[in-house]
């Protein structure tokens, strides 16, 4: 199949997806679609629940296995929409269409990817092709349920919009459920030992504490308390006060080594509801980073979560589109932005997969 023709159809098959609603956990046929479009041009594919998987034909189990990886679940329009957001209609270079953007035009790009090296023998690298469901809301029934599925994998390609520049790191997010324990009391005797006096002690630790490791890519790791609640009435010292503590964790550090280091300091109960959405990196040094900076794309640290959050390997997130397209009302996605997303893929990998 030719470039051109793997172009174009990738640009239709992403006005197909865009008719289709697949709201997170009701992607089911969108998951069917990927896997008809796959398996009408020979491609033996494999699901588990909305998730779709597929490798390179001359697949050798001797050799290291690269993941491309993006999303077909979006979000709900909101409520400024002007237009059908699933008419998918080109006006000029501009597709409109909900998920066109988030990440509709990285997911059909990176399978017109695959389907370029697809065929090809004496490749450095396995190729796996995984279509994810549940990004838009962190849920485990998407690439993590599916990930001990796809075999050792050596290192990442996730598509999010990026202006096709690579995010060679992302951050990871805890949040924290804190508790500070005091004991009740009158508030007008000497009674009791005040919670909230407890809890400011920590409070104050997390607002001025600096981890001693200091990201290249982002600088200090960041620690803010957003939510503080305690007391219920205005005679009564409380006995307890929570606090909710947002940690936007680092390349520097893994969630587990933040949280002990956290657990050590503070005197207060430390819940994190998650560890699961880690920080991820790639060296810039990577053969497939260094294929896009010659290029003349540029790198960068990405402060929001996506799917790389999941992985355990070296990854890096790129893909066409804007990050500020993403949620919007009439969201859209340039025409032309597919096939630089075809284009730009195949040339990030051509160094490592051809060599």
């Amino acid at each position: 199949m030719s470039l051109e023709n793997i172009k174009k159809e990738s640009l239709d098959l992403l006005r197909q997806l865009i008719r289709i609603q697949s709201f997170s956990k009701e992607e089911d046929r969108t998951a069917n679609l990927i896997a008809q479009f796959l398996e009408e041009r020979g491609i033996k594919t494999q699901r588990k629940m909305n998730n779709v998987w597929a490798y390179n034909k001359h697949f050798d189990a001797n050799k290291p296995t690269l993941l491309l990886n993006s999303h077909h679940d979006t979000v709900k329009p909101n409520s400024g929409y002007t237009r059908d957001p699933y008419d998918a209609a080109i006006e000029g270079d501009k597709l409109f269409g909900l998920g066109s953007n988030d990440a509709g035009g990285c997911l059909v790009s990176l399978i017109g990817t695959f389907l370029y090296y697809y065929e090809q023998e004496n490749l450095n690298y396995n190729i796996c092709l995984a279509a994810t469901a549940e990004e838009e809301i962190s849920g485990n029934n998407g690439l993590e349920l599916v990930l001990p599925d796809l075999g050792e994998l050596e290192f990442g390609i996730v598509g999010e919009p990026t202006e096709m520049n690579l995010a060679i790191a992302e951050r990871g997010l805890l949040v924290l459920d804190c508790v500070a324990h005091g004991k009740a009391g009158h508030a007008a005797r000497e009674e009791g030992e005040n919670a909230i006096y407890k809890a400011l002690k920590d409070i104050e630790w997390f607002r001025n504490y600096q981890f001693p490791k200091v990201s290249e890519v982002f600088g200090p790791l960041k620690m803010t308390v957003t939510i503080i609640n305690a007391g219920s009435q205005h005679n009564v010292v409380p006995a307890n006060c929570t606090f909710t503590v947002d940690v936007r964790v680092t390349d520097a550090y893994t969630n587990e080594e933040v949280l002990e280091i956290i657990r050590a300091h503070v005197e207060c109960d430390v819940t994190p509801r998650s560890i699961r959405l880690k920080p991820s990196s790639i060296d810039k040094n990577h053969p497939v980073v260094q294929a896009g900076l010659a290029l003349g794309r540029t790198t960068y640290g990405s402060p929001t979560t996506s799917d790389q959050a999941l992985l355990d390997i070296p990854s890096v997130k790129v893909g066409p589109g804007f990050s500020g397209r993403s949620h919007m009302a009439d969201e859209f996605l340039y025409v032309h932005e597919v096939a630089e997303g075809v284009e730009g893929y195949i040339n990030m990998l051509k160094p490592v997969v051809q060599g």
